[in-house]
């Protein structure tokens, strides 16, 4: 190894929208030197669900960059200009763009960039005590060759992966999940049966989709979910004020335990479905059922606990319904699972776990400042901070806020405006206004 190699102040990891968005901003700033590693040979945000007519949850606004610097030429409002279809956009009056359209914003992006390397996977980091620098290594998928990099500082924004419950696991290679579901959709086309298991937006997307050709294929379709209720995404403007600095400073202020809780409470507030979508899905189901009953069955307050493969090739499913306590046997053709994503802590870390906080449940403790180091200004995570941060954590529209935070503490001043307040309500007790009661009496 050559012991000359460029030291540069930070290597990010992973190439998602929100490591993208940091890429950009900090395209323009001559002090700054760093390097994007993504083991994939191109930029392709979730393929397997870029349906044709779906739309991101937020609006256009929270793209790569605006949020945190508007006058950044990597804009939406830039790339549809430059592709001569902003007037269209304009006459179009819609705020929330195709989740195409978005996912070909972020490849324009990167065309413009020459510091994002594709086909190189690091393997390894070390921390070199001497030099006070990072050790990163890499491979190249295409030559399978070694590569390395040194820096002072890293950003780790490498996602996510599909996650199926435990009973499901055995048969992972025999079922679908929402990531694939365009790759896979019409071999489940051909079947007599299927099912959707979970309750979220991509699950609801499926639905819709696989609903409008039911006709066509004369399929059994089945949507199930352990939720009580399919919940819309909550989206008024009060409840938007979660998603502010000041309501990102009381969630990580909390401790643990009571983080945990919300989380689990918040659900609705980050993995609902869009409302329009909820009303289609029924009046698809009103028209449909015009000709005769539609061959759909919903359930909620459905748990998946058991999964037998039959010797047909068909599924034997065993739900537990929640409120009424009682189990039923369901029976499937394909299955396809809507049961998200989860974070896992990278192979590559395995070299450095000394040098980062680390929780009680073995995960990522997350600084305030998006640090996991031990320092609390080396080691930097993108959407790796839901239980530290709170359910804004995955939102694309957070991507710009945290980015201003990671280089402004990269680059050890405030070279972004940091926004401190724009919520109206306030969230926290101040030590002004706190009184102690000694004997608090519980209301009736």
């Amino acid at each position: 190894m050559n012991n000359k190699i460029e030291i540069l102040d930070y290597a990010a990891v992973g190439l998602g929208p929100f490591n993208l968005g940091m890429a950009c901003l900090s395209e323009n700033i001559d002090s700054l030197n760093g390097v994007y590693l993504e083991r994939q040979s191109s930029f392709d945000w979730h393929p397997g669900m870029l349906l044709q007519d779906t739309t991101l949850q937020i609006p256009f606004m929270a793209d790569l960059v605006t949020l945190a610097d508007p006058t950044n030429r990597f804009s939406f409002m830039n790339y549809i200009k430059s592709q001569g279809r902003i007037y269209s956009f304009y006459i179009k009056e819609d705020f929330y763009l195709l989740r195409n359209e978005y996912n070909q914003y972020c490849q324009w992006a990167i065309k413009q960039l020459d510091n994002i390397h594709f086909d190189t996977e690091v393997v390894n980091i070390d921390y070199l005590n001497d030099e006070e620098v990072y050790l990163i290594t890499c491979k190249s998928v295409e030559e399978n060759t070694r590569i390395f990099y040194k820096a002072k500082k890293l950003v780790f924004g490498t996602g996510t992966t599909p996650s199926v419950p435990s009973c499901a696991k055995p048969f992972k290679d025999e079922i679908s999940h929402t990531s694939q579901y365009l790759y896979k959709k019409s071999d489940l086309q051909k079947q007599k049966s299927i099912t959707i298991v979970g309750g979220g937006q991509s699950a609801a997307e499926i639905f819709y989709d696989l609903l409008q050709d039911i006709d066509q294929y004369n399929y059994q379709l089945n949507w199930i979910t352990r939720s009580p209720r399919y919940f819309p995404l909550e989206y008024s403007k009060l409840t938007l004020e979660m998603t502010s600095p000041e309501y990102v400073d009381y969630f990580h202020a909390l401790d643990a335990d009571k983080r945990d809780q919300l989380i689990a409470d918040q659900k609705n507030l980050y993995k609902g479905i869009n409302q329009d979508l909820i009303n289609d899905i029924f009046d698809l189901l009103y028209t449909k059922n015009l000709k005769g009953n539609v061959k759909a069955q919903l359930r909620t307050n459905s748990e998946l606990k058991q999964m037998k493969k039959h010797e047909s090739g068909s599924f034997e499913l065993i739900f537990h319904q929640n409120e009424v306590d009682k189990y039923f046997l369901h029976k499937t053709e394909v299955i396809v699972m809507a049961t998200g994503y989860k974070s896992q802590i990278p192979e590559f870390l395995d070299g450095i776990k000394d040098r980062i906080k680390w929780d009680t449940k073995g995960r990522f403790d997350v600084n305030r400042n998006y640090s996991i180091d031990i320092n609390g200004n080396e080691i930097f995570v993108q959407n790796a901070e839901l239980h530290t941060h709170g359910f804004v954590t995955p939102d694309l529209g957070m991507g710009a806020y945290r980015n201003t935070h990671i280089l402004n503490s990269i680059l050890g001043k405030e070279h972004f405006c940091l926004e401190q307040r724009i919520a109206f309500q306030q969230f926290e007790v101040t030590a002004d206004e706190e009184v102690f009661i000694e004997n608090p009496m519980i209301a009736e």
